[in-house]
């Protein structure tokens, strides 16, 4: 039996630390992850790929590809059915499908180096590679682009010859590689700068980073005779991929079928769909089962990372402290096709202060490089590293303790946002105020060592989930759901079922299931799932409960409305009911098939009301003024989490998002070549932190319940990785008293800045 210690005593199960159902078998090696699958007689399947940045396709001869003995299928573009001009939601983004098509197989161009052209299934791994370099491919190369301000110039190599800038009137006539122009305001920005006694403005910039995940997109997708199709896939939403197929394929979305794996790590990055579709056309083609499984070059050349840009910031205070104006400028890079998350970006700018007038401009703008993807909080770090950096040069500015001018400023209950929304009850002050009254920022830092703050925002997301709830003959109960577990969401789902049922946890058995099994759930992201997944579970088990209480009044010959359920057990309401001995689950569960047959319970619905999340980082780190490597002895990070259902996951979910902020601030890049290659395809040349490099991540856990959950639960994978970049950016400026504006804050730029001010600094 599990035991555990309540949330402070509320609950029973929530608050507790349980083993996840998980665990036993992701440490033995039995949790079967994407490349796990196989079928007999499977083919396996390779993609020929662009080793151009920007090149025209004259022709694709496939002819000595399709003659190798052991080459069972071969697929171009042409197999794919062009789709319309139409924007669909993609996890957290939105995705065109005439885009996404030319994304999977190119078309008339290729758009960035790794691009697919055309792919292969085999009867072996080694035919299919021998396949893929027998198709010949005749180019045209066109100039390439990379850097997004170098894109928006006037006379850049145009992507695409009819995107027309959207957002501007009159609309341009010409095309351009900025597909979209977006801005958000509040109050009158120039009124502002007016009542403005001391004004700052920079411009930062931030690189490409891949989120960076241990597994490879794979999957296992089976045609049959009768249009049938099975696919297993690593995925963060296997309902979008049955979506995805279905439209990019002309399939009915009854006829497919999409089983999700366990996932080595997605962060975003597996919402969309690369392989899913090329396979299904492969098998259909081949008339056999085909698995396709990236290597990490293909991952890194061909899949979604987070974009960079540019961020301009201009801030307005009185010499209290009082911001009275700001102001931000964002250019993302979108990749080879139009959708940045800009609009994340522009709205969480400055979501975390209380700021009467405020102006935000955003540029969506297409380069030479893989069409972005999602990675925890999609936009947020970059606009975060803009503002976060620039109310840290203010706080100097100003001589203040930077925790003290966030709190000055802080937004609360009833604060309107720039984009539109008023917040309801959030914990940002709580969450200052944690960090404010830490041991760690109560020490001063240790000698040599310097001190950065940063915060940040997400809004969470609800949107649709459904789940079920089955009672077993022998009293125990099976919850299903249809989202991927990325961070420990199966037990979380099932600690809320136990605390509802008031039975044992281990009497909760949570079960993920494939498409056809469980109403549709939107994807693993967003910071959604113990969220809204957790509220349709919660609503399938107390419809569960209502059919239990009619199955005790049936026993007892009572109405069901003098039925409570207490304690795992129904029981009469009171004396005047009548005298019964409680019922518990397992006794209404033996005696089913007398008062009714199975009893169940389901629950679908559209998630409202998910509570924005809040986080404070606190860092102190030293710079080797010589090798210009940083050095971390201790990260804080506070966040406001609603109520931590397991707060372990939720601690968890702090450190990693922590640990990929600071890989962010400090190595992370995409580096490309003068001929718009990648030059750091792999794990050895693409600086991730490893735990040698990094301290404890202190999380602290602070709990604001959000009003619009019945356990208070608000997301929380999202909001830690926004603080790190400006958090360590402002420790950075401290340590050397040199403001880098540039990620990442490698040891050869830091090197390079540090010697650049040496001679000033000596004369000085």
């Amino acid at each position: 039996m599990s035991t555990g210690q309540g949330n402070s005593g509320k609950y029973k199960w929530i608050g507790t630390r349980v083993d996840r159902p998980d665990g036993a078998d992701k440490v033995t090696g039995r949790a079967r992850f994407g490349a796990d699958f196989n079928m007999p007689g499977q083919l396996i399947g390779r993609v020929l790929r662009s080793p151009h940045a920007h090149a025209l396709i004259k022709s694709i001869d496939t002819s000595a590809a399709e003659k190798l003995a052991g080459v069972k299928a071969v697929i171009t573009a042409q197999d794919l059915p062009e789709q319309p001009n139409v924007i669909v939601p993609a996890g957290e983004m939105q995705v065109n499908l005439r885009d996404i098509t030319r994304n999977i197989l190119a078309r008339e161009k290729v758009l960035f180096e790794g691009h697919p052209i055309a792919a292969v299934a085999a009867t072996s791994d080694a035919i299919a590679r021998q396949a893929v370099e027998l198709i010949k491919v005749e180019y045209e190369v066109l100039p390439h682009v990379i850097d997004v301000a170098e894109a928006m110039k006037p006379d850049a190599p145009v992507l695409h010859d009819h995107l027309i800038t959207e957002g501007v009137k009159p609309p341009p006539t010409k095309a351009s590689n900025i597909a979209k122009r977006m801005d958000n305001a509040k109050g009158d920005i120039e009124a502002g700068w007016k009542q403005a006694e001391v004004t700052i403005e920079r411009e930062y910039t931030t690189q490409a980073v891949h989120q960076g995940y241990i597994e490879p997109h794979a999957c296992l997708a089976s045609a049959a005779e009768d249009g049938q199709v099975q696919l297993w896939s690593t995925t963060q939403g296997h309902f979008q991929v049955r979506g995805f197929v279905s439209r990019l394929l002309g399939i009915e979305t009854s006829q497919i079928r999409v089983t999700p794996s366990e996932i080595g790590g997605g962060f975003g990055g597996k919402t969309v769909v690369y392989l899913e579709p090329i396979a299904v056309r492969l098998s259909q083609k081949s008339g056999k089962p085909v698995k396709m499984v990236m290597t990490r070059e293909e991952v890194f050349r061909a899949s979604g990372p987070a974009p960079g840009g540019t961020v301009r910031v201009k801030l307005g205070a009185r010499k209290d402290g009082t911001i009275v104006a700001a102001e931000c400028e964002i250019a993302l890079q979108a990749g080879a096709f139009p959708g940045s998350p800009l609009g994340p970006a522009c709205w969480t700018s400055f979501a975390c202060y209380d700021i009467p007038n405020i102006k935000v401009v955003g540029f969506d703008v297409v380069s030479n490089r893989p069409k972005v993807a999602a990675y925890r909080a999609p936009g947020a770090p970059i606009s975060a590293w803009g503002v976060e950096s620039t109310l840290d040069i203010l706080a100097q500015e100003l001589g203040m303790d930077p925790i003290e001018l966030r709190l000055k400023n802080a937004a609360k209950k009833g604060t309107k946002t720039s984009y539109g929304p008023t917040f309801d009850t959030i914990g940002f002050v709580e969450t200052l105020e944690a960090i404010k009254n830490s041991a760690h920022y109560k020490t001063p830092p240790k000698p040599g060592y310097a001190r950065g703050v940063a915060a940040g925002f997400w809004f969470n997301v609800g949107a649709d989930s459904s789940a079920a709830a089955h009672v077993a003959e022998d009293g125990t109960v099976t919850v299903i759901s249809g989202n991927p577990d990325i961070g420990g969401s199966r037990a979380s789902l099932a600690l809320m079922a136990a605390e509802e049922l008031g039975v044992d946890y281990e009497k909760v058995r949570p079960v993920i299931a494939d498409t056809s099994s469980i109403g549709f759930n939107f994807v693993t992201g967003g910071s959604r799932v113990t969220f809204a997944t957790g509220l349709a579970v919660v609503n399938s088990v107390r419809d569960m409960i209502r059919e239990l209480k009619v199955r005790a009044a049936k026993t007892w010959g009572v109405d069901p409305d003098a039925v409570v359920w207490e304690d795992g057990m129904a029981k009469p309401a009171g004396s005047n009911v009548g005298e019964f001995e409680p019922l518990s689950l397992a006794q209404l569960a033996a005696t089913a098939g007398k008062t009714g047959g199975p009893i169940n319970g389901h629950a679908q619905l559209n998630a409202q009301g998910a509570g924005p999340g809040f986080g404070v980082h606190v860092v102190d780190l030293k710079v080797d003024r010589d090798t210009g490597c940083v050095h971390i002895d201790r990260y804080t990070a506070a966040q406001d989490v609603g109520t931590a259902i397991h707060p372990s996951y939720v601690e968890g979910q702090i450190q990693g998002g922590a640990v990929q902020g600071i890989g962010w601030a400090l190595n992370e890049e995409y580096i490309y070549n003068a001929k718009g290659r990648l030059d750091n395809a792999g794990f050895l040349d693409y600086r991730m932190p490893v735990a040698s490099d990094l301290p404890m991540i202190d999380a602290l856990v602070v709990e604001v319940p959000n009003p619009h959950h019945p356990y208070g639960v608000r997301g929380v994978g999202e909001v830690p990785i926004v603080p790190p970049l400006a958090a360590v950016g402002n420790a950075v400026a401290r340590s050397i008293n040199i403001r880098m504006t540039d990620l990442p804050l490698s040891p050869p730029r830091l090197s390079a800045a540090i010697d650049a001010a040496t001679p000033k600094m000596a004369a000085e």
